[in-house]
């Protein structure tokens, strides 16, 4: 599983119609609304790396009203709920 948390500008005046459209999209699994410097934060989450470019470079760039994106890929998942379900599933390490 791949996760990425991708920071997006967006037109002021579309804010949620642009939030709506992008938690539509495949591999998309949370958008948020925040403060500061980026209008949105999305989560995506996806089985391969290849699949970030049809869910973020190919769709959610394209979305009406986006601006600019910035997208951070995840290396590690330290938080107790993710580490929790891995051992539910049998993980070994």
């Amino acid at each position: 599983m791949v996760t990425a948390f991708v920071f997006i500008q967006t037109d002021s005046s579309r804010i949620p119609e642009c939030a709506q459209e992008i938690s539509e999209i495949d591999g998309i699994a949370e958008v948020y609304s925040v403060t500061g410097e980026w209008d949105l934060i999305a989560v995506a989450r996806v089985s391969k790396h290849e699949d970030l470019a049809d869910a973020i470079a190919d769709k959610l760039s394209k979305v009406p009203g986006v601006e600019a994106t910035t997208t951070h890929i995840a290396f590690r998942t330290y938080s107790k709920h993710d580490l929790d379900a891995a051992f539910s599933l049998g993980f070994d390490g």
